[in-house]
């Protein structure tokens, strides 16, 4: 996707988030998210956009200390997000090809790997804002979907922190049937390698439309009606037990 794409998402959703995070009150439990409150949602997440301002802006080329959440609630809490959202959106869309500063997962360029980085983290916690409300939270749109699905599965579980590790290896094949993508997970004791093919045997298959998918890998399944799953799980149940246990990311 495109740079001016992943700002264009980033800025919706966490509009979005702010706007559900008001309706919800900062009381509201976040079911994804076991012991927390809206307030908890938006004082990390409102300190990750700080956090990845810094670099945009200031070009660190070097880890910098996370920040520490403010002692904020309400009203106060809310407009210390949507300023640092807005300052991130901004930050990011004057930002220079060129730009130089640390990343930690692969990227054409600093500005790309923020500005898709920053995209999916506010999505997913969009997603918990909306889910707050007690209601299903509205799925991220296909062609998005996929994308955060790569950078799940080929960035952050390229990383030796990937808790995705099994003594008895197997083959997790991920297929979204809209978009047509498909990755192919090799599980063993050894970081998980993902790659973009459906070619080899597969011991497990999660296969459903890319959003559907990429909420159920980011540990948020969507469900239907009757309160089954949205994606559709065949083979060895193992290694998608496996995702949902160890795949947290850190």
């Amino acid at each position: 996707m495109e740079i001016t794409e992943h700002i264009k998402y980033l800025a919706s959703d966490g509009q979005l988030l702010a706007d559900a995070a008001e309706l919800s009150g900062p009381g509201a439990p976040v079911p994804a998210c076991p012991g927390w409150q809206v307030r908890d949602l938006l004082r990390h997440t409102g300190a990750v956009h700080r956090w990845a301002t810094a670099f945009v802006t200031e070009g660190y080329t070097s880890p910098r200390p996370f920040p520490a959440e403010p002692d904020l609630d309400g009203g106060e809490l809310l407009d210390w997000f949507r300023e640092g959202h807005g300052r991130l959106v901004a930050a990011l869309t004057e930002a220079s090809d060129a730009l130089e500063c640390w990343t930690f997962l692969p990227a054409p360029s600093p500005r790309a790997f923020w500005a898709r980085r920053q995209a999916h983290e506010t999505a997913v916690h969009r997603v918990d804002a909306q889910s707050a409300l007690g209601a299903e939270a509205a799925e991220p749109a296909p062609e998005f979907a996929a994308d955060g699905i790569d950078e799940l599965l080929r960035g952050f579980h390229a990383r030796e922190k990937s808790r995705v590790r099994t003594s008895e290896p197997g083959v997790l094949r991920v297929r979204a049937t809209d978009t047509g993508d498909v990755w192919t997970v090799h599980l063993s004791d050894r970081v998980p390698r993902a790659e973009r093919t459906s070619e080899g045997p597969a011991d497990c298959e999660l296969s459903g439309p890319a959003a559907q998918l990429y909420l159920t890998l980011w540990n948020r399944p969507p469900t239907s009606a009757g309160g089954a799953t949205a994606v559709t799980t065949s083979g060895d149940g193992r290694l998608a037990r496996l995702w949902r246990e160890t795949s947290a990311v850190v």
